[in-house]
């Protein structure tokens, strides 16, 4: 009886090895996970060391591979530049709000600064399977813009009549934006080689290979992005904007002008020529509600970050929209200038999207402006 007491003791008792793995349990620290930065709402940059990059596209995994890829593509690619600004195109139905996640984790894992970044959800992408497309704006490591840059607002071409295929080729039409670019690039001294950066908007992909060998000959010297704006586009329509390099500097830090030959409207400048020392750019505000309470919020949202840079409604040279509805778009056109200059309006794109980061979001508004020193 004695024996088979000291056995159920014997077995019951921990032995050496069994107390020192769990007091080694028992002191192993917490693990915390790094809280990574979130990219800022604006930047500023010198705008005679402006340049851009734009990411080849690729249909290797989804979402989140695509946009390490395309990050790694940068951090590579950029030659020593800062990336200072990233606008994402995205397609498909991945979490929008990974990518500035995933920028926020490449970049710290490089020690670079974080940049801007704006995310934009696109019908399609011009290659199948891909998710997502990068433009880059980067600070050279020396001065590449002597005189400045021009800024201009995107070219619509619509086919007015209707159509029973929206998502007919645009070719036509694609030209008809393009050339228009082009005719407003040369209406302030540029040629078609100082276009630094050319985003075409269509309402198809249908022939995208004839459209991106279009822009390719037009503008051989253009970081160049092409993107469908949504599924199931309401008709057959492209805008073509763009940036150039000024060969020779305006009068003032910004002359907003509208070249002869093209549409000249009150809400918006063709061409926005900046010799600013410094340039200001945003992320998208994002608007949650249809009503103009709602509007004018993302508006006020806006200018505090505008003031929180040292800037203002009144430096603003480039406004670009992304609204998801005909009736959020009228909300703006209605609200914007009780914010903007409306003897001086900027140059400006404004179409429909996909979406945004939010589903609630019905528009989101990011801005260039000339930075005080």
């Amino acid at each position: 009886m004695l024996l088979a007491l000291a056995l159920a003791i014997a077995l019951a008792a921990p032995t050496e090895a069994q107390r020192k793995k769990k007091k080694g349990m028992e002191e192993e620290p917490t693990q915390v996970l790094e809280v990574l930065p979130e990219p800022p709402p604006f930047l500023t940059a010198e705008t005679a060391r402006v340049g851009f990059l734009v990411t080849p596209l690729s249909s290797k995994g989804l979402l989140s591979q695509q946009t390490r890829d395309a990050l790694r593509f940068l951090l590579r690619n950029n030659r020593g530049a800062q990336i200072a600004k990233i606008r994402a195109w995205v397609a498909g139905t991945g979490d929008l709000r990974r990518v500035p996640a995933l920028v926020a984790e490449e970049f710290t894992a490089k020690k670079q600064p974080l940049p801007v970044v704006s995310v934009i959800q696109v019908g399609e992408l011009p290659a199948e399977g891909a998710q997502v497309l990068l433009e880059a704006l980067t600070v050279e490591r020396r001065a590449v813009n002597s005189f400045g840059l021009a800024f201009f607002s995107g070219q619509q071409a619509l086919k007015e009549e209707r159509t029973e295929n929206p998502l007919e080729p645009v070719l036509p039409l694609a030209s008809q934006s393009l050339e228009n670019l082009a005719a407003a690039a040369a209406g302030v001294g540029l040629r078609s080689g100082d276009l630094l950066r050319v985003t075409c908007l269509v309402s198809s992909l249908a022939d995208h290979a004839a459209v991106s060998a279009k822009m390719a000959q037009m503008f051989p010297a253009a970081a160049l992005a092409l993107v469908q704006l949504q599924r199931g586009p309401l008709r057959p329509v492209a805008e073509c904007e763009g940036v150039g390099r000024l060969p020779q500097a305006p009068r003032n830090e910004v002359e907003l002008l509208n070249p002869a030959g093209l549409p000249s409207s009150p809400n918006y400048s063709q061409v926005a020529l900046v010799r600013s020392p410094k340039i200001l750019f945003t992320d998208p505000q994002l608007c949650f509600g249809p009503t103009e309470s709602d509007v004018k919020l993302a508006f006020e949202r806006l200018k505090r970050d505008l003031e929180a840079a040292q800037s203002g409604f009144d430096r603003v040279f480039f406004t670009s929209y992304y609204p998801l509805n005909n009736a959020i778009m009228d909300q703006i056109r209605a609200r914007r200038f009780d914010y903007l200059d409306r003897a001086r309006p900027p140059a400006s794109t404004m179409i429909l999207f996909e979406g945004l980061p939010s589903l609630d979001a019905q528009f989101g508004v990011e801005v260039y402006a000339a930075a005080r020193e």
